[in-house]
């Protein structure tokens, strides 16, 4: 295969991560709707260590003293990102989600420049001057329409909108300090790919336990939902069991493989482009499944938020340097 058409697959193959996490924004928000966060985000993360340690298993040994404890430290994050994103799904759209969620790539030239010391460029700043004033109008709109929330209760979306920003800053943090160490001490497909596995293994651990403890809190009904049937034991329902699976598989386990070996092949500069779209698919499908409508202001923000995203990540010209590498770049939701 020649390096043009290796790095069309690789665009593409980029392109349907993007796809899988947009969509996932609508499906960990109908889950989360039945399933308490904490027993959700352990089951997908549980599910997702498996299967990669599954495939990375023999190579975990030989590269842990070396990656075990950057994949805590990177899991770390990535728990507190998804743990922000996916309580805030609860009370907030799907598609601003998306968008909110989509600031950590532009927080990301912010957290380098406070780390390596180094002054962001032009285009880095005004990536994230744009992504602010959308910021702004996203939160002073009100949501609307069937997938949103009454303007009655605008507090409740401004906390949601809230704990998904937080998320997003858990996401900035975990694209730098990944793709410091993925620099540094992840070279090869199976460096990235054990890290990968200790990052997701370190993440579900925590979700574990937070779910073990409101066990011994509260009881059963604390980390499942009842039964419909008054004396029925907590159970899962398909519904529930499905979206564990599917992004536990497709928006965990399999996109963030995919991103690794994708990123063999394509410039960061396409990496970077492609996924700004990730935002895009999560409006599209709260707009297709769940009827959710943006206002045009809100719309606005969205559109400044994503011309933010492009800007500041334009400036990724230098092939050394690989901001984004390694898996969970955009993490959405993903």
């Amino acid at each position: 295969m020649t390096p043009d058409r290796r790095r069309l697959v690789a665009d593409a193959a980029l392109v349907a991560v993007c796809l899988v996490w947009g969509s996932t924004f609508v499906i960990v928000k109908q889950a989360v709707a039945e399933v308490p966060v904490m027993t959700f985000l352990a089951l997908r993360f549980s599910l997702a260590f498996v299967v990669m340690a599954a495939v990375f298993g023999r190579h975990l040994r030989g590269h842990g003293r070396r990656l075990a404890w950057p994949g805590v430290l990177v899991g770390m994050l990535l728990w507190g990102g998804y743990t922000f994103q996916t309580a805030g799904l609860q009370y907030t759209q799907a598609s601003r989600a998306g968008f909110i969620t989509g600031l950590s790539v532009v927080l990301v030239p912010v957290f380098s420049a406070v780390i390596t010391k180094e002054r962001p460029s032009g285009r880095a700043l005004g990536g994230v001057a744009l992504a602010l004033v959308g910021l702004v109008l996203l939160f002073l709109v009100p949501e609307s329409g069937p997938g949103g929330l009454s303007p009655a209760r605008p507090s409740t979306g401004m906390a949601g909108d809230l704990l998904v920003l937080a998320g997003a800053v858990c996401f900035g943090l975990h694209i730098v300090t990944l793709g410091l160490y993925s620099a540094t001490r992840a070279p090869g497909v199976t460096e990235a790919g054990s890290l990968a596995t200790f990052q997701v293994g370190a993440a579900a651990l925590a979700y574990m336990a937070a779910t073990a403890a409101g066990y011994v809190r509260s009881g059963p009904t604390a980390v499942l939902p009842a039964a419909p049937a008054a004396a029925g034991p907590p159970f899962l329902s398909s519904t529930a069991v499905a979206a564990v699976v599917i992004t536990a598989l497709l928006a965990t386990a399999g996109a963030f493989f995919a991103q690794t070996l994708a990123q063999r092949h394509t410039p960061p500069t396409h990496t970077a482009l492609i996924f700004a779209s990730e935002p895009v698919f999560a409006a599209a499908f709260g707009w297709l499944l769940l009827g959710e409508r943006l206002g045009p202001w809100a719309l606005a923000g969205c559109l400044l938020i994503l011309a933010g995203m492009v800007l500041a990540e334009l400036r990724t010209v230098r092939p050394a340097r690989r901001p984004a590498a390694g898996p969970g770049s955009l993490a959405a939701g993903s």
